[in-house]
């Protein structure tokens, strides 16, 4: 079904932990080898990335997960400017008399020169490498985050899909027993003997829509038997005056289709056709299966009586208005094609879609 599986990168976007620790730890690893080679010290990185990590982690969970939603999201910009450097300058006083009275006098060792005073270049050095680990640490989580909706998006999407379908299916069984019922009633008044047999159909009709509509897939040969089903009870109703040419070729075996796709087409001729026409009914369906496609062609004359003439593309009806939802959410584009056009006289609707 189209859009319903979860792309698999979304995967579990929850951040725990563990994740975390696993983010800082080899973060600090790799920070603190790196500047050893810089250095040609590893004692002395060590010791100012221990000094330097917490005051990383302070500003990136501060940014990240307080005054981004405080002030970003809410389109705050000034604010957010005004602390997030009022933050950096705490930050910078803090590192700068850290690292001199706890580790070294010279506060940038990577400098030319010794710099042991609080200089307008140690500044902005600090600060621009606190604005990395910052950017760093919310790019990731502004990632997860996205993830994390997106997997939320398409999950509440799936469900709206499963609910619309649920609702479209349910729709097609009392519309086609309220129209069978109807023929059932015309026969009752004319006393016809042929009541009781159209009553036996109706509730094959009835078992099949019953555990049919259920699934979201059903064999192409119980949709067929349904459709002959009704084929025979519209026989009844308009007896001589209907011709129905049935042809069936393929093979038919594992074919699945979503259940009561393709009584609506048919249903759609006798509706629309039949009960309008002045005269003789000619009604074609055809249905052929190859190479994993199934190709249901239905053909009906067009009613005589023109002023009546309401195809259910332009009419209110839920036939093939239901139909045509049923495939745009349960397959893909590439998955199906339905063509509703007139030609030499004939109602004709085809559709071709992937049974396997």
């Amino acid at each position: 079904m189209k859009f319903l599986r979860k792309p698999e990168f979304l995967g579990n976007s929850d951040i725990k932990p563990l994740h975390h620790i696993l983010f800082w730890s080899i973060y600090f690893v790799f920070n603190t080898f790196r500047w050893s080679f810089i250095h040609d010290d590893f004692l002395l990185s060590l010791k100012t990335n221990l000094l330097g990590f917490p005051i990383h982690m302070f500003l990136a969970y501060l940014n990240a997960y307080y005054l981004m939603p405080k002030f970003i999201y809410t389109k705050k910009y000034f604010q957010y400017t005004v602390y997030i450097l009022l933050a950096l300058f705490v930050m910078l006083l803090l590192k700068y008399n850290l690292t001199y009275y706890l580790v070294s006098t010279d506060v940038m060792p990577e400098a030319q020169e010794i710099i042991d005073t609080l200089t307008i270049g140690y500044a902005v050095q600090t600060m621009i490498g606190e604005v990395y680990v910052i950017s760093f640490f919310t790019a990731i989580k502004l990632t997860v985050d996205w993830l994390r909706e997106s997997s939320k998006l398409h999950d509440l999407e799936k469900r709206q899909l499963k609910t619309e379908l649920r609702f479209l299916r349910s729709q097609v069984s009392p519309h086609f027993f309220f129209n069978t019922l109807n023929n059932i009633y015309s026969l009752t008044l004319e006393k016809s003997d042929q009541a009781p047999e159209v009553i036996l159909k109706l509730s094959e009709l009835m078992r099949y829509l019953l555990y049919a509509t259920k699934k979201q897939r059903q064999d192409l040969t119980s949709e067929m038997n349904c459709i002959r089903n009704y084929i025979d009870l519209e026989r009844i109703r308009f007896d001589d005056s209907l011709e129905v040419d049935m042809k069936i070729s393929g093979n038919l075996e594992n074919c699945k289709i979503p259940p009561m796709l393709l009584i609506p087409i048919v249903e759609n001729c006798f509706k629309h056709g039949a009960s309008k026409n002045i005269g003789e009914m000619k009604i074609d369906i055809e249905l052929q299966v190859k190479d994993g496609f199934m190709n249901f062609k239905v053909a009906n004359s067009i009613p005589n009586a023109k002023k009546e003439l309401e195809y259910p593309v332009k009419s209110g009806g839920i036939g093939l208005s239901n139909v045509k939802k049923r495939l745009d959410l349960g397959y893909a584009k590439s998955d199906y094609e339905l063509l509703i056009f007139e030609k030499d006289k004939m109602f004709n609707v085809i559709l071709k879609l992937k049974v396997l």
